[in-house]
């Protein structure tokens, strides 16, 4: 027990001994801007990489496999990563390492993605074939390494937003809405470059024998991506400087060398504070309702609104399209959103109000999918072609309106969803004495998790109410809507802002 009487956090959760200076407001930017050059490389991901992966023939087996080294990286690496950036002596600091070494890894893995389909080539696949397995090796390759950079970056970034702000909650909580904010931005600009057929034009070396106009339009993305994300993290890391960490000499610096990461990753859960643990409840149910959606938003558009079939005609494709043009409306109102999150935290009496209302928005959205169904199948008309086949029309524009309003008002809980959950842990590792870095990483068990869950079981559930993406959607407004209860009735508020400022973001 401390002075206080209070239960000192366990050695193994990375005790953060010295109090950090607050720092100016536009370092906090700095490092948030980060964000932006991290999400342009995932929205082109979202926008070109299927018809990239289908032209280098991976197979069905091979996509579930890909899709999954998301979540099991983020499960590892970010935990990992931040345990280890909590100690970090380095005279370089302990964030600014790990985020120079992920964005390296960032530039490395979109060179295998872009060029997978020129070194299958060249070493040995046929120009003519259906599957090029080497380019599908290097592929998968650069898709981990991709996976595992992002993880090292972003977990660092955002726990440097808190060192940064000292122990002022509300700089931590306008940091990582910025930080949402900036996530926007990438998003917006990723979509836009992924729309422009002709970008490759600019770059006309990336067109190859083996690489048509989607992967050089892919190559020239990601040459936009490597220049924006470099630009902004050699800026932030010039610019925002790190004082280098020396730890106490306490048994717990004296032993932590000898201990596996593991066996304190498990005694630092165990450890972990009653408000820590109602928060990543709530994080997990959150992303419980949000990845049915981000998962298959485009595809129900395609499916459900647009009435297409995978692989059959053009109006499967043509709602696709549509769904793109939703994201970038919610990456749009998601970016906007965020700026406005403190101000409405302020409003409306703390941020657990402000979560536990937008949940409330999520599930009353999620369920409006099935209102936006059934209003495009009782509306949708049909033509016949000159074969006799009946083949539906694109909905009318009442349907398509209401389809894209989803999406955009969606934008509004996704800005609160990136920022809150990461401000509150930061405030509630600062109360505890916690590491940044451990954290941030515990908190992102809560998000992979659920998305390992939701990957695994949401084809067999939405299969056994006859396929469609409305049984996965339901039960995501169901987990929003109990997430909204807990977020409101159990999640513990944070120190008053006054006292904030008053004290400079210190308690005396």
């Amino acid at each position: 027990m401390d002075k206080t009487g209070k239960h000192s956090p366990p050695a193994s959760f990375g005790l953060q001994h010295n109090e950090l200076p607050q720092r100016p407001m536009w370092q906090i930017v700095m490092v948030a801007s980060i964000a932006a050059g991290v999400q342009f490389g995932w929205a082109l991901q979202l926008s070109l990489l299927t018809p990239y992966v289908q032209l280098i023939g991976v197979p069905h087996v091979w996509s579930s496999f890909i899709w999954l080294c998301g979540p099991i990286s983020g499960m590892v690496v970010q935990p990992v990563v931040g345990y280890f950036s909590d100690k970090c002596t380095s005279s370089f600091g302990r964030r600014r390492p790990f985020i120079a070494v992920g964005a390296f890894l960032v530039g490395v893995a979109v060179f295998f993605i872009g060029y997978a389909a020129d070194i299958g080539v060249s070493t040995g696949d046929q120009m003519g074939a259906p599957s090029k397995p080497r380019a599908i090796a290097i592929f998968v390759v650069g898709f981990w390494i991709l996976d595992v950079a992002n993880n090292t970056l972003q977990g660092p970034c955002r726990a440097f937003i808190a060192d940064l702000s000292g122990s002022n909650s509300r700089k931590i909580r306008t940091g990582n809405a910025l930080y949402s904010f900036f996530m926007g931005v990438g998003n917006v600009l990723g979509y836009a470059a992924g729309s422009y057929p002709h970008l490759y034009k600019f770059v006309p070396f990336t067109k190859t024998d083996a690489c048509e106009v989607y992967c050089a339009n892919l190559k020239t993305c990601f040459f936009i991506s490597i220049a924006l994300l470099a630009t902004v993290t050699i800026l932030a890391l010039s610019l925002v400087h790190e004082d280098r960490y020396v730890p106490e000499h306490t048994e717990e610096s004296k032993s932590g060398k000898q201990m596996v990461f593991f066996g304190e990753m498990f005694r630092a859960l165990k450890g972990l504070s009653r408000s820590m643990w109602i928060l990543l409840l709530v994080t997990c149910l959150n992303w419980v309702a949000w990845f049915p959606f981000i998962l298959f938003d485009t595809d129900w558009m395609g499916k459900e609104v647009y009435g297409g079939t995978v692989g059959e005609g053009t109006l499967y494709n043509r709602g696709v399209r549509a769904g793109a043009l939703g994201l970038m409306l919610n990456s749009v109102v998601s970016g906007l959103a965020s700026l406005f999150i403190e101000r409405v935290s302020r409003w409306s009496g703390g941020v657990k109000r402000v979560w536990g209302g937008v949940n409330f928005l999520l599930a009353v959205s999620l369920g409006m999918t099935v209102l936006v169904t059934k209003l495009a199948e009782s509306t949708r008309q049909y033509t016949t072609l000159p074969d006799g086949t009946r083949t539906p029309l694109a909905p009318n524009v009442g349907v398509k309106a209401g389809a894209l309003g989803i999406f955009a008002v969606l934008g509004a809980p996704l800005a609160v969803t990136f920022s809150v959950p990461c401000a509150l842990a930061s405030i509630f590792s600062n109360d505890s004495g916690a590491g940044q870095g451990l954290s941030l990483g515990v908190l992102n068990l809560a998000i992979v998790i659920p998305q390992m869950f939701v990957s695994v079981l949401s084809g067999p559930w939405d299969a056994l109410f006859g396929g469609g993406n409305l049984p996965a959607f339901v039960v995501g407004g169901v987990a929003a809507a109990i997430s909204g209860i807990f977020a409101l009735v159990m999640l513990p508020s944070p120190a008053p802002d006054e006292l904030s400022k008053v004290t400079g973001g210190t308690m005396h």
